[in-house]
């Protein structure tokens, strides 16, 4: 099997092996999505969390992860988080989950974030705080699928979103150890868990 499939394959049987962990962070992004007609997964990977959240767009650069969003029914464009190939006010709702750890260019990829939503469209990132249990641990250890990430904190997501034109932000996170062995209910700030969620909108 070629790398960047095996790569894929695995990436989406982690879900299948932590089911506690995947319900828990659909759980926190539930709690601050918005109702939305057209959304888009930015980074889309192999499309579980757009299929569980009912959003029909992704936005993915790798073939092999592509193939298995589109499986589960998502249209999926090739493309980057920083040139998007959409044009300006296209959906109401773009959704980037542990994206932006990857990305050359954070505060660029979330400035196209606001030029693809129309006004009053939300845009949710929900991503690995640095300073929390699951990143500290993924950095110590070296694990495979994040070896080149760049966590970030709360903040600086904030940050990049304030920057961006977003404003009205609602928060959540989950995974407060780790080791959770039953889902988790979220709770409505950020710092404490592992799994943040920031949800902002584009003024009307």
């Amino acid at each position: 099997m070629p790398e960047f499939q095996k790569q894929a394959v695995d990436y989406d049987e982690w879900f299948d092996r932590h089911p506690v962990l995947f319900e828990s962070e659909l759980t926190a992004i539930r709690s601050v999505l918005p109702p939305f007609q057209r959304g888009v997964e930015i980074g889309v990977g192999t499309g579980r969390f757009a299929a569980a959240l009912g959003i029909q767009f992704g936005l993915e650069p790798l073939d092999d992860f592509a193939a298995i969003a589109r499986s589960r029914g998502i249209e999926v464009e090739t493309g980057v988080a920083e040139k998007m190939p959409y044009p300006g006010g296209h959906f109401d709702l773009a959704l980037m989950v542990t994206v932006d750890c990857f990305l050359d260019d954070v505060p660029g990829a979330f400035a196209e974030a606001f030029r693809v939503l129309s006004p009053g469209g939300s845009f949710v990132v929900a991503f690995l705080d640095k300073n929390g249990a699951i990143a500290r641990k993924y950095k110590r250890r070296g694990s495979s699928s994040y070896r080149n990430a760049r966590f970030h904190s709360p903040d600086e997501i904030m940050t990049w979103m304030n920057r961006a034109g977003f404003g009205c932000f609602k928060l959540a996170q989950t995974l407060f150890d780790g080791k959770e062995t039953e889902p988790q209910r979220p709770e409505s700030r950020v710092g404490r868990g592992s799994f943040a969620v920031i949800a902002g909108k584009k003024p009307v």
